[in-house]
């Protein structure tokens, strides 16, 4: 059996739908409350491109941030935004692997966006991810909790057929990448947090010719592409089969194609 792959990622695909992918995390920063420190020490856990860390920045303009990520493909993309920001403070970016970063220093504020999804027993992180975090301030994360969706559950299917499982059996995350809500509320509650924890679907209205494959592309299917990426012929097969099996499941409208889209959102403020 294949061990789980790490994706290498396309930050042009990944950008493709950059309004869609921005709007939870400025939702999530909304509901975070003042930080401790001034200026604020603040961590971005997988980053991707920067784009929207800079989101941070607007925030608490005099805060140094440092986003962090793993692939070397979206950390070359942050230069555009590394370096001092309008209000004084600093953005910077640092190559870590969320599987197993430890803090070396404290922060105000560590927050992720759609990427803890990706760091299997991230759930078990989470206390010393917090002994990082000054009193009174605060862990949030948003990550997509639609792992049952067609979208995902198709792709999943199709994986393991006779034609795909040799080669993408345990390639794809998995149904229990993301934890159901109680569960985060849980381990925060008890860890002395004050949680906030909610779900919120978007209605995602795509435009394009096969547009949720397209978004699929830059996320969800990057483990598969990856591990096809020696073998174009069977990576074209492979996107063929499952752009018939989702034109099915997301049928175009006049308007475009609505791909529903649902994130789970946590705010722990650990106690001052």
């Amino acid at each position: 059996m294949p061990a789980a792959t790490t994706p290498t990622w396309d930050p042009g695909q990944y950008l493709r739908h950059a309004e869609h992918r921005a709007r939870p995390f400025a939702e999530l920063l909304a509901r975070v409350p003042a930080l401790p420190g001034d200026p604020a020490r603040i961590a971005d856990l997988g980053c991707g491109p920067g784009n929207v860390t800079t989101q941070l920045a607007e925030r608490w303009p005099a805060a140094h941030i440092t986003g962090y990520d793993n692939s070397p493909e979206m950390l070359a993309r942050t230069d555009a935004y590394a370096g001092p920001t309008a209000g004084g403070g600093r953005l910077d970016f640092a190559h870590a692997d969320l599987t197993d970063w430890a803090p070396t220093e404290t922060y105000d504020l560590i927050v992720s966006n759609a990427a803890l999804q990706w760091v299997p027993g991230h759930l078990d992180a989470i206390p010393s991810w917090l002994d990082a975090v000054a009193p009174g301030g605060t862990f949030a994360f948003q990550v997509p909790n639609n792992i049952d969706a067609p979208l995902h559950a198709l792709m999943r299917e199709l994986a393991a057929s006779a034609r795909w499982r040799d080669r993408l059996t345990g390639v794809l995350r998995h149904e229990d990448s993301v934890h159901a809500p109680l569960v985060y509320l849980d381990r925060l509650a008890r860890l002395g947090c004050e949680a906030d924890v909610w779900e919120t679907t978007y209605m995602q209205l795509l435009a394009g010719e096969d547009p949720v494959l397209d978004w699929s592309k830059g996320t969800g299917m990057r483990p598969a592409l990856t591990a096809l990426s020696d073998d174009p012929e069977a990576r074209d097969a492979f996107v063929t089969e499952y752009r018939h099996l989702l034109r099915d499941a997301y049928p175009t409208a006049p308007y475009g194609t609505v791909l529903p889209f649902r994130r789970l959102f946590v705010v722990a403020r650990k106690a001052a």
